[in-house]
């Protein structure tokens, strides 16, 4: 089969690979039709991970069923499904409770398991024309009969809808509230339009690329540019100095400052300056255990300079975490088919999965109009 293999630091080649196949009687086999590429992928791509050369990237995916273990008894041959990025057993502690982010079966050794994905596992991704899907009867979401027509849509469900509606949930956000987002990323856009569809009397999203500005804005989100104005000024002053209720990390290690220098701890004590005493925060932007290539000493060692006092003396409350995708996509994808929710607003590009290695690299770069890339392997 044809996929996306991680060859090294900003070297990613479409080749052959061996076909994905059942290798359990409980594994579903998908032929992928469509796939994002992801902000966490571009972590793996720069070589900020400990990926492995030779590995098939990609864990948004979804497709259609083409063939099913023997033990697969609820998913059937031509459904069309998404695939939580997170792969649980559906029966260890965290996943009878929902945690399925943290399965303790399918990744031995660590809490949590995931496609083509570094430290996550043995899984390839699904940047390629078929896809191995463990446990398929307790990680595939069925979708409904409009799911070929509305492709842009549902493969939102795998990762960033979820995960944006999650940093919400992280945040204790209640209707009536208001709430900031810092970063106008894919997740963050996500973590807005979940914000509204949940009652949000104010939603503030942080950013400075004038093309996210722009698409937040559309959405009636209030915009922020951060090369223009402290976000923490600007927020104090139309809260009278209270802050706001709520607030959302969705940027993560990475962030740089507007000179473009990397500030890892910038987001964070940013929020912890928006929001308002006994406030919530959830982060949901990727912070990494440890960066070796990281220019911040503390980073290196997976560490930031926090602003805890003041986190302690507002008496706010933090909630971190990967999403438990499978918690809220059943949900989120009644959402979209009622048409409540329309995820793919922030698509900007649909490509050929050989298409790709220029995908990731100008995806890379943040290069104006490139919001949201999906792949199709199968084109």
């Amino acid at each position: 089969m044809k996929a996306l293999v991680y060859e090294g630091p900003r070297q990613v080649t479409v080749k052959e690979m061996p076909d994905a196949q059942i290798e359990k009687p409980t594994d579903v086999l998908v032929k992928i039709t469509t796939t994002n590429i992801c902000g966490s992928d571009l972590h793996m791509y720069e070589g900020r991970t400990n990926m492995e050369a030779g590995r098939i990237l990609g864990h948004e995916n979804m497709g259609q069923v083409v063939e099913v273990g023997a033990a697969v008894d609820r998913v059937k041959k031509g459904d069309w499904v998404v695939l939580p990025f997170n792969i649980g057993c559906g029966f260890c502690t965290n996943c009878e409770k929902g945690l399925t982010g943290y399965c303790l079966t399918c990744n031995p050794g660590s809490a949590g398991a995931a496609y083509g994905f570094a430290d996550m596992g043995p899984y390839s991704g699904g940047q390629a024309e078929y896809l191995r899907v463990p446990y398929g009867d307790f990680n595939c979401l069925v979708l409904p009969p409009d799911a070929k027509s509305r492709q842009k849509d549902y493969v939102m469900l795998s990762d960033i809808f979820p995960t944006g509606w999650h940093a919400t949930r992280l945040a204790g956000l209640m209707p009536g509230e208001s709430i900031v987002i810092y970063g106008a990323g894919p997740v963050g856009l996500m973590a807005a339009h979940s914000a509204l569809i949940q009652g949000a009397a104010k939603v503030y999203i942080v950013d400075r690329h004038p093309d996210r500005l722009k698409l937040a804005k559309s959405i009636g989100a209030i915009t922020i540019d951060d090369s223009k104005v402290s976000p923490v000024d600007f927020l104090m002053k139309e809260t009278r100095d209270l802050g706001v209720d709520r607030g959302c990390e969705c940027v993560g290690y990475q962030a740089h400052d507007a000179e473009g220098d990397e500030q890892p701890d910038m987001t964070m004590n940013s929020l912890i300056g928006s929001v308002k005493a006994t406030g919530g925060i959830g982060v949901v932007g990727v912070f990494v255990p440890e960066d070796p290539q990281a220019e911040d000493p503390l980073q290196k060692k997976g560490k930031l300079a926090l602003d805890f006092g003041k986190l302690w003396f507002k008496g706010q409350t933090v909630r971190t975490g990967q999403c438990n995708v499978k918690h809220y996509n059943r949900e989120l994808c009644n959402l979209i088919h009622n048409e409540r929710a329309n995820p793919s607003f922030i698509v900007s590009h649909e490509l050929d999965l050989d298409k790709a290695p220029e995908a990731y690299e100008r995806f890379d770069k943040r290069e104006m109009g490139w919001t949201k890339v999906i792949l199709h392997p199968g084109n």
